[in-house]
């Protein structure tokens, strides 16, 4: 399918109709022979005589040469573009990063199933984020990992299928026994800075926010990170990136493996955050629901059909035109050029 980018260019068609309608016609003087009765001639005959010029007359071919000639230009002009399959473009609105405490008491088999059977509290949150991360089309999710310390699994990706298959790579304790909350949300600052800073780069110009959001699990209190986890939270409420904290286990253990709820609850809040307890794979099934409904998946597409300019087309056609009527009058001129030798041979 073709569609002009300036269909009212059309309008110049009637241009050569104003002008022959307005314009008088070009005259050129040629030699004549004076003859003393050529007031007479001329009343006979019935001409209309000017004088000192002559008005050429155009044969029926360059009259259609002219019309073609002055169509394909105008054509040309209109800029013609073939219009291809229409395309659809889909463009994600939030990032997503995951935290995952990988301390030794993530291994703690105090979760129970749907079919009454115990397992621990990494595999509980493996099976859950399976799930989210099936909600959660069209956002982009990352993976970070922490223990002793806090490394990037996964950059942002589009690829959940790859994202998934990194998450359930992961074991107790790959990081280390301990539990460096501050260090990991500390990471996933610097991963949603560096995203920003490389999209720039890229596209020379800023592109419209996206939503930042860190979802953190843990199990237990800070263990020693450099950054604490409260002052890491400030940091991250100055980039915009919201912290949703999810405690799994009872928040009423004591010993190494208690959780302070308050560090906890103090995170959310600085960064527009919620935080929350789960004691169950079902409650944490039903924490991910709800920031699924805190976070609805942003999701937009567009479809546009692209344009390839044929514009040059017309312009071949054009050229072809008057070079094809370039080599017929040549030929005419030769052949009537030989006609005329020929006779003065023959005589």
């Amino acid at each position: 399918m073709i569609e002009f980018s300036y269909p009212w260019l059309f309008l110049l068609m009637l241009l050569p109709l104003i002008v022959h309608h307005f314009v008088p016609a070009y005259r050129t003087k040629q030699s004549a022979l004076q003859v003393p009765f050529f007031d007479v001639l001329v009343d006979v005959l019935g001409l209309k005589a000017s004088k000192g010029a002559t008005e050429l007359k155009s044969t029926v071919w360059q009259k259609i040469s002219l019309v073609l000639g002055w169509f394909l230009l105008v054509f040309a002009m209109a800029k013609p573009v073939w219009l291809g399959e229409p395309q659809t473009r889909e463009v994600s609105g939030r990032d997503l990063m995951v935290v995952v405490d990988l301390s030794g008491s993530m291994e703690t088999n105090d979760f129970i199933d749907s079919s009454g059977d115990k397992m621990s509290r990494l595999d509980a949150a493996k099976n859950v984020l399976v799930a989210f991360s099936e909600q959660r089309q069209g956002d982009r999710l990352g993976l970070i990992l922490f223990g002793d310390s806090a490394f990037l699994q996964a950059p942002f990706t589009a690829d959940h299928g790859t994202w998934k298959d990194l998450l359930l790579e992961t074991r107790v304790a790959m990081a280390g026994p301990s539990t460096h909350l501050g260090d990991a949300i500390g990471l996933g600052i610097k991963v949603f800075r560096e995203e920003e800073i490389n999209v720039i780069s890229e596209t020379q110009e800023s592109s419209p926010a996206k939503q930042k959001v860190l979802i953190v699990l843990t199990d237990g209190n800070d263990t020693d990170s450099l950054v604490p986890p409260i002052e890491a939270a400030k940091i991250a409420a100055l980039y915009d990136i919201r912290i949703h904290m999810v405690a799994m286990g009872n928040p009423e253990t004591v010993g190494e493996n208690a959780m302070d709820m308050d560090v906890v609850d103090q995170v959310a809040k600085l960064t527009g955050g919620e935080s929350f307890v789960a004691l169950s794979p079902s409650e944490l099934t039903l924490i991910y629901n709800t920031i699924s409904e805190l976070e609805p998946a942003l999701f937009e597409s567009f479809t546009y059909q692209p344009k390839i300019s044929v514009h040059y087309a017309p312009v071949l056609l054009l050229l072809l035109n008057y070079l094809f009527m370039m080599m017929f009058y040549a030929f005419k001129r030769y052949r009537n050029k030989r006609l005329v030798l020929a006779h003065g041979e023959v005589k």
